[in-house]
Formats: structure tokens, sequence, C-alpha cells
């Protein structure tokens, strides 16, 4: 992949995506039949999707198609987690888009960032790359507030606990989690990263709005 051009391919993306989320669901689904459907869900991801426990994701505002890409790939397979894989088992598809799309209407969580010390490093980092390293701007898919691109299936990082981000980057770079398909996307970002990197950024999006 030529990183040099995904950026002015995707930038423009990223700029739209956060006016996306003001427009219906790109998912066909019942808010508040996911809102019944989702008591399970609450006992990792809290009552409003937005988890206690820095290692298991806030879900709370995370566009929908990319909730539902996800539990589809628990599902079948293509991404595995104990405790997901079995509860996304229990899905049918019908569960699957009424839950992304009430969670996808529930406010994001807000949280300051991780570690100030690292602002500046990761805000070049997550906002102009890394060209000698071939790492693309984060907000190339993500968006300027990493709200991410709901259109393309690309997820929200704002608010999102730093524990577990910097986790799916080192799975990702670990080739662990391949749940960016084909296109290897983050897989080959991730695997470019530094072990400091991947800390600075994931503190960085945790504190963005």
């Amino acid at each position: 992949m030529n990183i040099s051009f995904v950026p002015i391919a995707l930038v423009i993306a990223g700029m739209l995506a956060p006016l996306q989320l003001h427009a219906e669901s790109l998912v066909d689904g019942s808010v508040e039949t996911g809102k019944a459907r989702s008591l399970t869900c609450t006992a990792c991801h809290g009552q409003e999707g937005i988890s206690m426990n820095p290692m298991w994701p806030s879900i709370a505002g995370q566009n929908a198609p990319y909730l539902l890409a996800q539990l589809e790939a628990f599902k079948n397979g293509s991404r595995s987690d104990p405790l997901m894989s079995s509860q996304a088992m229990l899905l049918s598809a019908e569960d699957m888009r009424n839950l992304a799309v009430y969670y996808e209407s529930l406010p994001a969580a807000v949280m300051p960032v991780a570690d100030t010390e690292v602002i500046a490093k990761a805000e070049a980092l997550y906002r102009g790359g890394n060209e000698d390293a071939e790492v693309a701007a984060c907000l190339a898919c993500h968006g300027p507030t990493g709200r991410g691109n709901p259109a393309a299936k690309y997820p929200a990082l704002n608010g999102q606990h730093a524990a577990y981000t910097a986790k799916q980057l080192r799975d990702y770079a670990s080739n662990k989690r391949q749940s960016d398909g084909k296109t290897r996307i983050m897989r080959e970002i991730a695997a470019r990263l530094t072990e400091d990197d991947i800390a600075a950024l994931a503190a960085y999006v945790q504190g963005l709005k």
C-alpha cells in the first residue's frame, strides 16, 4: 500500500464524517428494540454504553455501521474474543442492527487526555502521520476530532479508554486482530508504530471531543 497516497484521498472523508453523525443512521434498526435487547451488554459496556473497565470498550456514540461490522465479525469468527464471540453467537442479524443503532444514539464518553505529557507528540502523529516510518495521519480515516467515518465503517476513537485503544493497536501490529480485512490498513500502520507511538496515540485520542 502506498501510504503517501492514502491521506489525500481519505482526509476529505474524515473531515466530512462528523456531518454524517447528525443524519439518519446508515443501519436500518430500532433504537427502542435495541435498548431492550442491550441488557446483557451492560455488564461489560455499562448502563449507557460507557464501560467502567478500561480494557473493555465504551460503545456509546460509536457509529452503527462499525458496530454492526464488529458484531458480525465476532459471530463469523473473523474477529475473536472469549466474551464477545460467545455473546455474538446468540444474536440474530436483526438483534445486531438494533443494538448498533441503539448504541450509536447514545452520547459518547467525554474523557481527559490520559497523559498530558504526550499531547504534542501524539497530536503531530495523529494529524500529520510519520512520513519516514510510512505511517499515514490517523485523521485521514478517523477524522480531526476522532469521530470516525460511518460510511466507510471506520470507528470513532474519541473518549475511548486509552488502555483499550493501545491493546487494539498492539493486536493489529501482531496480526492477532484482522478485522481490517483484505485492506490490512490497520495491521500495516500499527506494525510501523513504536510502543511509544502506541501509548501516546491511545492517551491522546481518549481526550478527543
